[in-house]
Order: C-alpha cells, then sequence, then structure tokens
C-alpha cells in the first residue's frame, strides 16, 4: 500500500507541470548516448510519449555524428574536423544525407510510434523547410548556416497531431545543389526560436554546464556564458550548445535546459519536477 501511495504522490507532484505545460511545444534535442544506447532509447521514446499524452507537442530534431563516421568508416572514405565540425565534401554531404534523413530518422520515428507518439519524420529539404547558405566553403565544405526556417510543414504536422523528427539537412535552394549538412544543436535553436517554443531541451552526455572543478552550474545567463567562454570553461562541444541556447532566447523561447541523457527518463526529471536535473540558461 505504502508503494502504491508514493506512484500517487509522483503523479500529484506532477500535476501543475502538466496543467502548465499543456498544449505547449516543446523542442527536443535528442543526441548522444541516449541515441546509441538501446535502453536509453526506449526510455527516451517513453518519455515523449508520456509528454505527448498529457498534452505537450514535443518536436524532436536529432544528430548522427558517430552513425555517420561509422558508415564513412565502412564506406572507406576519409572524413575530419574542424573548429568541431566535420569539414563536408559532396561525396560526404551524399553519406549524411543518407543517414541523418534515412536510417537514424526512421528509426526514431519507428521507436515513437511504437510507444504511442504518433510520429512523422522529415528534413530540413523537405518544402525547403530549412534553408541555408555555405559557413565557409574554402574552410568547411557543406556546413551550412541557417538563413531561414518556413514552419508551413512543422505546423501543419503539429495541428494534425503528429511529433515531427527533423534531420538537420538544409536546401542549397538551388536545382541539382547537395544541400547543407547543419550543426543539429544550431538547426534545434533556429527551429525553437522560429516556432517560439516554450522550451528547447538538449540531451548530452555531460550533466550540463560544468564550472572549472567539473561541478554542475544549474543556472546561467548570456553574460556569464561569456565569462566561462573566455576563460575557456565552456569549450568544444559545449559551445554550440549554449550558443544555440542564447539565439533560442533571443528568438522568444522562453526557457533552455542542457540536460544528461544517460540518466534515465532526464526528461520527465527536468520537465515534471521542481528540482530538475541539468543547466538552465536564461535571458
Amino acid at each position: 500500500m505504502k508503494k502504491k501511495i508514493e506512484q500517487v504522490q509522483v503523479l500529484l507532484d506532477a500535476l501543475p507541470y502538466i496543467r502548465k505545460y499543456n498544449n505547449e511545444i516543446f523542442v527536443i534535442k535528442y543526441g548522444g548516448s541516449a541515441q546509441t544506447s538501446v535502453e536509453l532509447k526506449e526510455k527516451f521514446a517513453r518519455d515523449i510519449a508520456l509528454m505527448y499524452l498529457v498534452g505537450i507537442k514535443p518536436v524532436i530534431v536529432h544528430g548522427g555524428g558517430n552513425a555517420i563516421g561509422e558508415v564513412l568508416t565502412r564506406m572507406d572514405m576519409k572524413s575530419h574536423f574542424v573548429d568541431g565540425m566535420r569539414v563536408t565534401d559532396e561525396s560526404v554531404m551524399e553519406v549524411v544525407e543518407m543517414v541523418l534523413s534515412g536510417s537514424i530518422n526512421k528509426e526514431i520515428t519507428d521507436l515513437l510510434n511504437e510507444h504511442g507518439a504518433p510520429a512523422l519524420g522529415i528534413c530540413g529539404k523537405d518544402a525547403s523547410m530549412l534553408k541555408a547558405k555555405a559557413l565557409d566553403m574554402e574552410k568547411y565544405g557543406y556546413v551550412g548556416e541557417i538563413t531561414d526556417v518556413d514552419l508551413k510543414v512543422i505546423n501543419n504536422l503539429l495541428s494534425e497531431k503528429f511529433v515531427p523528427v527533423i534531420a538537420p539537412i538544409a536546401t542549397g535552394q538551388m536545382v541539382g545543389h547537395p544541400g547543407f549538412n547543419i550543426n543539429a544543436d544550431i538547426a534545434a535553436g533556429y527551429i525553437a526560436g522560429s516556432l517560439k517554443a516554450r522550451k528547447i531541451i538538449f540531451i548530452t552526455d555531460t550533466p550540463g554546464v560544468l564550472d572549472d572543478k567539473g561541478k554542475l552550474i544549474p543556472t546561467l545567463d548570456g553574460e556569464e556564458i561569456d565569462t566561462l567562454k573566455t576563460r575557456g570553461t565552456i569549450a568544444g562541444g559545449m559551445i554550440p550548445k549554449v550558443d544555440a541556447c542564447l539565439n533560442a532566447l533571443r528568438r522568444g523561447v522562453r526557457k533552455t535546459h542542457i540536460i544528461d541523457g544517460r540518466v534515465e527518463h532526464a526528461l520527465m526529471l527536468e520537465i515534471f519536477t521542481s528540482e530538475g536535473i541539468g543547466t538552465v540558461i536564461k535571458s
């Protein structure tokens, strides 16, 4: 009986958040171990299904760098990184699109559908949803910088009660152009800002933003982030995440989160509890 009462109490504790977030759009950037571990994949899908069933409107933006690297290796194609970004020539771009828009996107979509969240996979090329230009063609190749987000497809899917699952490939807006590889963190930030989402949540392989001693920083603002960047505390792959958070906040997102996807049901803990588990970045 005690265990049953505790279970009911958990639901009651979550009730204010369920009420507050009903009919709100949450953009989830899905990556890291949560995207590769079989057990964590299942828990992620269940979390999204629960969010969907209580009235939240999830929009998933996913990466897939590890899977792209594995396919390139199998195909004996060389690939390297500059400033944390994969240099993408035309042949690598074909593989990037094949992996992101194909196998990974469909795996996520199937998993969500199996758990009761009706999902539909798309990429940024569909209906020219994501438009981009070269970030620096000589330096990075077909790595893009987003110039415009057309929300028509996403809004149509949300209105029809689907969960959009988005692969971060952008159109080059010219016939025969191979398109652009977009950093998934940056793409998620632009999409969340354009949607004026209530939240954007980055699922990563770190507890959040850490200080010089490796301790979690619960909350940050733009000024504090600049200081931590200057000191080198925020570096590497965390830079595009915090930049995407700040970009989303400037565009109208109310709150941004960076959480540890290695924690079981990390989304539930961040959304439906008062303490949360990661770093919240506020405007």
